[in-house]
């Protein structure tokens, strides 16, 4: 029995066992443990980064960004007026050259000729034939008058030389206006394809978000809430109508708007004129309390004044928001107010 024990089984005696493995040590089991719990924490931050934003964080987010970009497109309207200005003191300039070069050239021609005549000895010649007259009062005579010709002559010089230097003056304005209108608009061409560019991406981000669509009703209430009659009935009645149009930054109408852009021409209507910046439009207006708000006033936002709105009562604002979204009616504390401003 022991011999038969000690004895390696036969292979025709059945399956051969298979060895015995030990069991994994506990260090490697926890090993294990940590990665997979790694995989899975990984996968589920892929999935996170690969999540569509919902339409509450694209709204926050062109918010944050349109903040940021507002600001940029009313000191381009700023510029863009102050541009016009420059361009019509340029004209103005250039319109005087013309006739200052006339009086320039009719003045040195005449200096020219009496130095001419001077030349050709025909002032010596009278000289020498008045002294000779014989008649000493009338030599006197005819000296006053001679000395009358050369003031004359002398007035011709230093007014010739009066034009040149008021035209050279005039040349120098004109110049300085040319060269700086020229680097401004350069500076306003590279802030115009910077501000497209960033409009299309947000516009990218609504569409995304909303589709076509979205953005709720354009008038949520009656527009005006009540009619002030006047200059101010004028201005709010258009504004309202104005409603559904689309925004365009730097336009201010007929067929689309940026925010100061409607509010100038809603009060054009009015016979005010108001200036193309938001901030600037503030500075042009009657500062009004809250308490005293009515149709017709402007409703300044952020700190920096970069939005304005008109106020059309029943505590609504119609404005043109930004880029992507009509022109629109939005309650009046929806956004941070700075002032509220009263134009004409």
């Amino acid at each position: 029995m022991a011999d038969h024990a000690l004895r390696p089984p036969s292979p025709r005696s059945g399956r051969p066992r298979r060895p015995t493995v030990a069991p994994p040590p506990s260090w490697y089991r926890c090993i294990l443990a940590a990665l997979s719990a790694t995989a899975v924490l990984l996968a589920g931050g892929v999935t996170a980064v690969r999540a569509d934003p919902t339409v509450a964080d694209v709204e926050r987010q062109i918010d944050e960004d349109w903040n940021r970009l507002e600001p940029v497109i009313e000191q381009h309207n700023a510029t863009r007026q102050d541009l016009a200005g420059k361009r019509r003191e340029a004209d103005a300039l250039a319109a005087r050259i013309a006739p200052l070069q006339s009086q320039v050239d009719e003045a040195m021609d005449r200096v020219g000729k009496l130095a001419v005549r001077a030349y050709k000895g025909e002032q010596v010649r009278a000289v020498n034939t008045l002294l000779g007259s014989g008649s000493p009062s009338r030599a006197v005579e005819q000296l006053v008058l001679l000395d009358r010709y050369a003031r004359v002559q002398q007035q011709d010089v230093r007014h010739a030389s009066e034009l040149r230097d008021e035209l050279a003056a005039a040349k120098v304005r004109v110049d300085r206006a040319i060269a700086q209108l020229t680097g401004t608009e350069a500076d306003l061409a590279d802030q115009r394809r910077r501000i497209d560019a960033e409009i299309d991406r947000l516009q990218r981000l609504r569409l995304r978000a909303y589709g076509k669509g979205g953005g709720g009703p354009l008038r949520p209430a009656p527009c005006p809430a009540s009619y002030p009659g006047g200059p101010a009935g004028e201005a709010v009645s258009f504004a309202c109508a104005q409603i559904g149009k689309p925004y365009s930054w730097g336009a201010e109408g007929p067929n689309a708007y940026d925010c100061s852009g409607l509010t100038l021409a809603a009060w054009s209507r009015a016979g005010v004129v108001l200036p193309h910046n938001a901030a600037r439009q503030r500075r042009a207006t009657t500062a009004v309390g809250r308490g005293a708000l009515r149709p017709g006033d402007l409703v300044f936002y952020y700190r920096d004044l970069h939005h304005v709105g008109m106020y059309v009562g029943g505590g609504w604002v119609v404005h043109a928001s930004r880029a992507g979204q009509p022109v629109r009616m939005k309650q009046l504390d929806s956004s941070p107010v700075h002032s509220f401003g009263r134009p004409g």
